[in-house]
């Protein structure tokens, strides 16, 4: 299970961190030729399973599965990177020339960031996150389902986006979630890679839209939260060794119209996905010129 799980990861990961398109070049050249003159450093959170031949190859078969823009390039280099801070580092130190995330993660970091701009706006395919578990605790899941949908009929998670996202000014707030005696506690892996859906503070605190989401599922599920900061290259690991009992986020990719696309390995067994509580487009970063 662990082997499937960690491959399962490394496609999750992938989507968040694929490759994305550059500056146009003349129309006179041949697609291939262009596309090869156009390559250069993509910066990507580290896979678990997948060298950088596989990642190449994966990221472009999305592109032409979902219609990637024409100028699309698939990286010439891939340079992998555990976690967010240090591939924004390398891109701040010329390391890599982009890397892709979601348009509401790029929206934070180019709004604390004056020397990063985002490019490529809402390349394919759409991105939706989603909780995860091991199989055998997939009625955990189904609980969580039921909890999702609930907060999206009645307007809640709009709200917590709003507020905890979409409005948010300066650094997220820390929220504390209530304990319920008596109640079965579920250990939850946070990474702070997805700010500012996802954030940890500088003291290692989580904050921000991942600590309220899951304070208010808390309530409705009647289980409490203990979350757990776990880089998001150990999350496979800590998530099939019962260090952790869940996943905040995983990566889902759905067409236009919300229906999910088939991963390359989507009949994997081993963990059961929620459904989403969040959707988004996804960008590239790069540094202003």
């Amino acid at each position: 299970m662990r082997k499937l799980l960690g491959i399962f990861l490394a496609v999750i990961l992938l989507v968040t961190c694929a490759g994305c398109g550059g500056d146009n070049k003349p129309a006179e050249q041949p697609k291939q030729e262009a596309a090869q003159e156009m390559s250069d450093k993509v910066g990507a959170l580290m896979p678990i399973g997948l060298d950088e031949e596989g990642y190449k190859t994966w990221t472009k078969s999305i592109a032409e599965v979902e219609g990637q823009p024409a100028e699309y390039k698939v990286p010439h280099t891939v340079v992998f990177f555990n976690d967010l801070n240090s591939m924004l580092a390398a891109l701040k130190a010329k390391q890599i020339d982009r890397f892709a995330a979601s348009k509401r993660v790029a929206d934070y970091i180019a709004a604390r960031n004056d020397d990063v701009q985002i490019i490529d706006y809402n390349l394919k395919p759409i991105l939706g996150y989603s909780m995860a578990v091991e199989e055998k605790n997939a009625a955990t899941i189904e609980e969580i389902n039921k909890a999702i949908n609930a907060m999206k009929e009645d307007g809640t998670l709009d709200k917590l986006i709003e507020d905890n996202i979409t409005n948010l000014k300066g650094d997220p707030a820390p929220v504390e979630i209530a304990k319920i005696d008596g109640a079965d506690t579920i250990k939850v892996a946070v990474t702070g890679d997805m700010p500012g859906m996802d954030c940890i503070l500088a003291d290692g605190t989580p904050a921000g839209f991942n600590v309220a989401f899951l304070s208010e599922l808390s309530k409705r599920i009647n289980k409490n939260f203990e979350l757990v900061s776990i880089s998001s290259d150990a999350r496979g690991a800590a998530l099939s060794s019962g260090q952790v009992d869940a996943l905040f986020w995983v990566i889902g990719t759905y067409d236009q119209d919300g229906k999910a696309l088939p991963y390359p390995l989507d009949s994997m067994k081993g963990v059961a996905i929620s459904v989403p509580y969040m959707m988004d487009s996804r960008v590239g970063l790069s540094l202003k010129k």
